[in-house]
């Protein structure tokens, strides 16, 4: 643990580095050390604000005139460097850009289209499982986390069959570049060329089946809502983060059963809380730990004083398990009502495709917990640093 010691505004400050691997590896106990340091800490290894109390993450995530976006929601500030692809549409851009492309991701990802969606993806989540529960024993990460959503999610925006292994690699190469330049970001790097290639081939209307969510967004494209070239992002966001965070929370959730075998005999007792568990996973095992903001002011923060233009690390999986949110916090538990978790954010910036994941992430543990009556490791997981 590292002393706390103070900054020259007499916030508290802590001389540790969490994108190391020892704390990407095992980020739980600096967490609880930020949240009992204060509100808000300074982290000098990169000269940033780290918030990991539950009440000042979530209410940055709302106050996006104050802790915007636009300048990047990585450790990079757009103001200051040039980022290294065109900005999301959505994640990196503020109202009224973020508007305009909300409303029409919205739009594609509504509830009823996820109730269309539902009987497909419980048939898929059917047919996966079973396979799976005949061999007995398979890799929940590459067999079941991977194998489910690039299969329901590729088909419902429209991609073809063949090339579908480079969202993995493309998802995890823009999700650590949100970092600093360390050796996960140059080994994604070196690896990138063809992966972009495919990826950048894929965004264009030509690539997309005449149904899918991808159509559907040139449609919009099609109706003056947004430009051609606005089209081809939209739909790069759906191929960065639409199956990258889903294989996480999946894996995560699958990871949390294994280690708490009496909350996999409750959901097998009753399958109907499948919803809610991958609910109370995605808090206690956060798919997405960290996002940035930066300031547009100084603003007051627990009575600490933070300057225009700097960068502050929201620690989302440590506002997940703050106990002043929710009585033991630290536990695994289905029948918690997770409500108010930023596991998917909060705010305008909150995940526009959190209920497809919740579907996907429902109707694969639902599928599981009717076929399988336990659940156990078969050796010692190794986490992908991410």
């Amino acid at each position: 643990m590292s002393a706390i010691a103070t900054a020259a505004n007499g916030a508290p400050s802590l001389d540790i580095d969490l994108f190391s691997p020892e704390l990407l590896a095992n980020p739980y106990p600096a967490h609880a050390q930020i949240r009992a340091a204060g509100p808000v800490v300074f982290l000098p290894k990169y000269k940033i604000w780290a918030m990991a109390r539950h009440a000042e993450v979530h209410q940055a995530l709302n106050d996006w005139e104050t802790f915007c976006s636009s300048r990047g929601v990585g450790l990079s500030d757009f103001a200051k460097e040039t980022p290294w692809r065109p900005p999301s549409l959505i994640l990196e851009a503020d109202p009224p850009l973020h508007t305009k492309s909300r409303t029409v991701l919205a739009r594609v990802l509504s509830p009823g289209v996820m109730r269309q969606l539902r009987a497909t993806f419980e048939a898929e989540a059917a047919r996966c499982v079973d396979a799976l529960v005949k061999r007995g024993r398979f890799d929940a990460i590459s067999d079941l986390a991977e194998a489910f959503p690039l299969k329901v999610f590729p088909d419902a925006v429209g991609l073809p069959a063949e090339g579908r292994e480079h969202l993995i690699p493309y998802g995890s190469m823009a999700f650590n570049a949100f970092g600093p330049r360390n050796w996960l970001v140059e080994e994604a790097m070196a690896k990138a060329p063809p992966t972009v290639a495919w990826i950048m081939a894929h965004c264009k209307r030509e690539a997309l089946a005449p149904v899918g969510f991808g159509a559907e967004i040139y449609a919009a494209a099609d109706r003056g809502e947004i430009c051609e070239d606005e089209a081809g992002l939209l739909v790069r966001t759906f191929l960065t983060a639409g199956v990258d965070t889903t294989v996480n929370g999946i894996g995560n959730a699958l990871y949390c059963f294994a280690q708490h075998p009496e909350q996999w005999q409750a959901l097998v007792a009753d399958p109907s809380l499948a919803r809610n568990a991958f609910e109370e996973a995605a808090r206690y095992e956060a798919a997405v730990q960290t996002f940035f903001r930066t300031t547009t002011r100084a603003v007051d923060i627990g009575g600490i004083e933070v300057g225009e233009g700097e960068k502050v690390l929201l620690l989302l999986a440590a506002a997940n398990r703050d106990e002043r949110k929710w009585p033991n916090a630290g536990t695994f538990d289905i029948r918690r009502q997770a409500t108010g978790h930023v596991g998917f954010g909060s705010g305008i910036h909150g995940c526009v495709g959190q209920m497809l994941a919740r579907l996907e992430g429902e109707v694969i543990l639902a599928a599981l917990a009717r076929r399988a009556a336990t659940l156990e490791l078969n050796g010692e997981p190794k986490r992908r640093l991410n």
